[in-house]
């Protein structure tokens, strides 16, 4: 491992983490005996303390354990907008001493079939407007079902209990639906059960969550998260920028996404921080609440900073008590960055992380930041750079993969033990993550991104993985291949183009629109193809593996 980098290392950070030993449900406990009364979460100006989140996620422990038959260990899906029905999901689950699958809300009924069926989960929170996507899946054992016994049904507008003037969504203000069927319960109803768990008896090295993550393989694959992995990036990111009791966190990025999880959902309850919640971007209404509620911090993709600092109406805000804005997921141009320092006063502070990490293993200083740059290895984080075809550690200087030992790795993959000897290596006695990504690190020990290993594309910040999309697009009646590749997108960074042969009998029939129109249908949004190529053949090698990098190369040459 390279020291380089403690030379710049923040003088008041010390080099080493001591992790608590600790579920993290304790951290809700703390924070509601420590702050009763402050605000955990604004959700539109509807304040909920640490007191009443603590009594309403123990409600829903008691029901998980009591009505749903959830036992320790047992999987359950969490399938929502970032919301308070979320948060208080999610730590309901794990005081019930089960584990939080959490699920892209944008997924469509095909793509929650393999969550269900991969977790063996039996119970599944969901909020009304989803409810048609994941209603199919319910029927213990079915083949047209997914085995779902047990559905909590949420309605968003639930929570808007103060008159607001900010413009929220459709699907936060709808009133409750009238939603039944067997194993259906509202969340109303649960509340009102009124049902108290058992002691907790999981530890720092049980399973706590597992987020999943696609591949190469074309199906998404679940990371096994312990309490103390999910422990250590939120202590990590408490420490690391500072926040404190009485800091206040927009929190906008999804909370699905390990990133939006523990720096805009996790730390700030370890803390005692107040979030101010928003289910989606919206640059007036962000605007408004960081002025309203004096923000001091919050995380944001490139996008976002970009769509920020082009509105118009930005002079007509006062933002001056934002301190830190800080992301990752895709690189922030070096223009919006310097931008954003002469509107602000503040650097963007980028990090690098992954869902098998939990969210962030690198992280920039925030008094000696770099641009365009994944930052430094944080405490106890041994990174290193890995020659691919020599499988040898590289020099400072050279480029190759990064690989990562450090306690937020995850365990493996589950019930998948072959991608999981696929993902380490072995150095020094230590096990090493692949992380598939190809980089340098420069004279002063920062890591800069050069490439990916892995077939990725990087749609506005959402890893959009070709083989999972190829999956899906073979469910197509018309198609008879399909290759995934990426195509340069002015806004997007990147967007997904689908090169595709139709069968015979479709030839000329069936149009680019129809294939995206049946995407809509069948996939997340992000993961839908802009543009399709349609071709006689797909170029093979002489083995028959398809060449897709030839496509992809062919692609980004034309647009050039």
């Amino acid at each position: 491992m390279s020291d380089l980098h403690l030379a710049f290392w923040p003088k008041n950070q010390p080099r080493h983490l001591t992790l608590p030993r600790t579920h993290l449900f304790f951290n809700a406990q703390v924070s509601a005996t420590r702050y009763p009364d402050k605000p955990y979460i604004l959700f539109y100006d509807t304040p909920i303390s640490f007191a009443r989140f603590h009594d309403e996620a123990e409600r829903i422990a008691g029901f998980l354990q009591r009505e749903c038959g959830v036992a320790r260990g047992d999987r359950v899906l969490l399938y929502m907008q970032n919301s308070p029905q979320f948060v208080l999901a999610y730590y309901g689950i794990l005081r019930a001493d089960a584990v939080v699958v959490p699920v892209n809300p944008m997924n469509m009924t095909d793509e929650l079939r393999h969550y269900v069926k991969d977790t063996g989960a039996k119970v599944a929170f969901a909020a009304q407007d989803l409810h048609a996507q994941i209603a199919p899946l319910m029927g213990a054992g079915s083949e047209e079902g997914g085995g779902l016994e047990h559905l909590i049904v949420a309605t968003y507008s639930d929570y808007l209990e103060r008159e607001h003037d900010y413009a929220a969504p459709p699907f936060v203000t709808a009133p409750r639906m009238a939603i039944e069927g067997p194993g259906v319960t509202p969340w109303h109803g649960m509340l009102a059960r009124a049902l108290r768990p058992g002691t907790m008896e999981n530890g720092p090295d049980d399973l706590a969550v597992m987020p999943y993550t696609s591949g190469t393989t074309g199906f998404p694959k679940g990371c096994m998260h312990t309490h103390r992995s999910v422990m250590y990036n939120a202590v990590a990111g408490v420490n690391w920028v500072g926040t404190q009791a009485d800091t206040v966190l927009l929190s906008v990025l999804p909370f699905f996404h390990v990133t939006g999880m523990q720096g805009s959902m996790n730390s700030p309850l370890l803390a005692g921080a107040t979030m101010v919640l928003l289910p989606r971007w919206d640059r007036d209404v962000a605007a408004r609440m960081i002025e309203r509620h004096r923000v001091n911090g919050v995380q944001l993709i490139s996008t976002m900073v970009v769509d920020l600092l082009s509105n118009p109406r930005i002079a007509d805000y006062d933002l001056s008590s934002l301190s830190r804005i800080s992301g990752g997921g895709a690189a922030m141009p070096e223009a919006i960055a310097q931008k954003m320092k002469d509107m602000l006063g503040i650097p963007y502070l980028e990090g690098y992380g992954m869902s098998e990490t939990m969210a962030a293993t690198h992280i920039n200083p925030a008094d000696r930041p770099k641009k365009q740059c994944l930052g430094m290895p944080l405490y106890d984080v041994d990174s290193r750079i890995l020659d691919t075809e020599t499988m040898s550690l590289l020099p400072q200087g050279g480029v190759g993969e990064i690989i990562v030992s450090a306690p937020q790795v995850m365990q493996g993959y589950w019930n998948n033990p072959a991608a999981s000897a696929d993902a380490f290596i072995e150095f020094d006695g230590k096990r090493f993550l692949r992380t598939g990504d190809i980089a340098m690190v420069d004279e002063d020990g920062y890591f800069f991104m050069v490439d990916r290993l892995k077939r990725m594309i990087n749609a506005s910040g959402f890893k959009v993985w070709p083989a999972e999309v190829e999956a899906l697009l073979y469910h197509h009646p018309a198609i008879q291949e399909a290759c995934i590749i990426a195509a340069p997108d002015a806004k997007r960074g990147e967007t997904v183009k689908a090169v595709v042969v139709l069968k015979e009998a479709f030839r000329d029939k069936v149009s680019a629109e129809d294939i995206i129109a049946w995407s809509h249908e069948h996939m997340a949004a992000y993961k839908i193809p802009r543009i399709v190529e349609f071709r006689e053949t797909l170029p093979k090698s002489a083995s028959g593996k398809l060449l897709w990098r030839e496509m992809q190369q062919q692609a980004m040459a034309q647009k050039a």
